[in-house]
């Protein structure tokens, strides 16, 4: 069998039918492609067709990684032309099938691998793709412990990775040869993995504490190293990690968690819009989370940190804060609470007086006592949000905002026309899931959806144009600020989030603003004359480029 030209094997290089009769002269490729010389158009075209005709999303996911694998500008074209559609297939809900699967169905290696059972590694197995200290601009890792509500999946994990990569380049024009996807296997606990005899990653339970940490800080440190201009986003890590790995190492480390900041973020986003509409500031508020895992911690370290910003001290902020987990309201004489719930554990003393349930204090009762205006739902708690608890909370504020966030439709804790119509319109809503409008008393509501994908790829894009240092709280709020600036909430029915149907023109409004904001907080190492030029002239395009020579 003759070899296959280099110009056909290179995904960031194939254009396949593309390439003129003058290129396949020049490449050697004359007769190894059909005669038809085809624009990216006409490509991408010929692919939505033939993704359409496809059954599944699973098949489609298949479909999609296999064009990846073979052009990359034609895949990204593709996904950018049809982004709103594509987003559930290369990323949420859909990488979730393909992970389960990921060591059977195994392709091609699109990642760097490290692990935990040979540390000493992580530099080699870096310096293996032949990347300088000037050519990455972003690592995405995960050590695949919390995947998206399944669980842990081990080295299976690593398309998490690869899906986000690709999500910042289709939305905010990451270079796809700037950027890095990594994952950290530290072996699983899941069972079905460890005695599946096609799992590919290290075949032990999941290893923690000292070995652990020794593994994060290496990884940060050679990433650092090697890398010192790249953003070091984390994904899906565990909430026992996620958030203790942040506050150690965010002042000293490019470092980002979407799960924490960009979803706290995007929750900012809509209750940024939500204050439009009461004219109140984030001093004024009282926030109840109701699931306080690492989502939900991670939203209330986001207002918390905008209520600070707005007038209030740390502790006065701390007390404007209501956690509720499975075991009802967090309170400080809880034994073994976790560190991301301990900051915001409320004095047993304050709450001894309050109805208890089977010796726990539940939602109703911390809302009748607090009259939140902000409730947030991160519990998976399907119906968690009753009509007995939006009236309430109702009848205590004028305009409550209410952000049922869990996914997918089965676990939300209160579905938006419920919630609407229990408040008798009077609440202002995001979620988590595609809604469509609805009507009620004569006005049609538009419900936001709470997707980080509004809002990470800009912030990225705008930590890169700006050479930040850190991602600052600044920073975060500045990015939440410019998403809900592209909504007027104001109108009665009026969403609170944009949707994603323009995902590169949101994503550059959010870098310029991150951007800005980073010299602002004296964190920015380049300050470009022209910062909308400099966003719009660092983000890559999905064209066929000139052939060198």
């Amino acid at each position: 069998m003759p070899a296959r030209p280099a110009a056909l094997t290179n995904p960031l290089t194939n254009r396949g039918t593309a390439f003129t009769l003058e290129e396949r002269a020049k490449l050697g490729l004359t007769g190894r492609l059909p005669s038809a010389v085809e624009t990216l158009d006409q490509q991408v075209a010929r692919c939505y067709r033939q993704l359409k005709s496809l059954t599944t999303d699973l098949h489609r996911y298949i479909y999609l990684d296999q064009l990846h694998s073979r052009n990359e500008v034609l895949y990204y074209r593709l996904l950018t032309d049809h982004l709103p559609e594509m987003l559930p297939i290369v990323y949420d809900p859909t990488v979730g099938e393909a992970i389960k699967m990921w060591s059977r169905d195994y392709r091609r290696s699109r990642a760097v691998y490290l692990s935990i059972d040979r540390i000493e590694d992580i530099e080699a197995s870096f310096a293996t793709l032949d990347m300088g200290p000037e050519d990455v601009d972003l690592l995405v890792v995960s050590d695949a412990e919390e995947i998206l509500g399944i669980g842990d999946w081990g080295v299976n994990g690593t398309d998490i990775s690869v899906g986000k990569l690709a999500v910042y380049t289709a939305a905010a024009g990451i270079h796809p040869e700037r950027a890095i996807a990594v994952n950290l296997d530290c072996g699983t606990n899941n069972e079905l993995l460890l005695n599946d005899p096609d799992y590919l990653g290290n075949r032990h339970s999941r290893i923690r504490g000292e070995r652990y940490d020794e593994f994060i800080a290496e990884y940060l440190r050679v990433a650092a190293k090697l890398y010192p201009k790249a953003l070091l986003h984390f994904e899906d890590f565990g909430p026992s990690n996620a958030r203790r790995i942040l506050v150690e190492n965010r002042d000293k480390y490019r470092i980002f968690n979407d799960d924490m900041q960009g979803t706290g973020a995007i929750v900012m986003a809509a209750v940024v819009s939500g204050l439009k509409v009461t004219g109140q500031t984030f001093a004024d508020q009282r926030l109840v989370v109701y699931g306080a895992g690492t989502a939900g911690t991670g939203m209330a370290d986001q207002i918390h940190a905008a209520m600070v910003r707005d007038g209030l001290s740390e502790d006065e902020a701390r007390r404007r804060v209501w956690l509720i987990d499975r075991n009802g309201l967090v309170t400080d004489d809880m034994p073994g609470l976790p560190g991301y719930q301990a900051a915001y554990a409320r004095p047993a003393a304050e709450v001894v007086d309050w109805e208890r349930h089977g010796g726990t204090i539940g939602l109703l009762e911390t809302v009748k006592q607090v009259k939140p205006t902000i409730l947030i739902g991160t519990s998976t708690d399907h119906g968690a949000f009753t009509r007995e608890v939006i009236e309430t909370m109702s009848a205590g504020v004028e305009r409550p905002i209410v952000l049922p966030l869990s996914n997918p439709t089965e676990r939300i804790e209160a579905m938006p026309s419920d919630v609407i119509a229990w408040s008798k319109g009077r609440a202002l809503v995001a979620v988590g899931i595609p809604v469509d409008p609805f009507t009620y008393d004569g006005t049609t509501y538009t419900i936001g959806q709470g997707n980080n994908a509004l809002l990470y790829p800009g912030l990225g894009l705008g930590v890169i144009v700006s050479g930040a240092s850190t991602v600052t709280d600044g920073m975060l709020l500045a990015a939440a600020q410019a998403v809900a600036g592209q909504v007027d909430p104001t109108e009665l029915g009026a969403a609170l989030l944009p949707p994603v149907e323009n995902l590169r023109a949101s994503s550059a409004t959010v870098a310029v603003a991150v951007a800005r904001q980073a010299a602002a907080d004296g964190v920015a190492t380049v300050e470009p004359d022209d910062l909308i030029q400099a966003v719009q002239d660092a983000m890559w395009q999905p064209v066929y480029q000139a052939l060198p020579g």
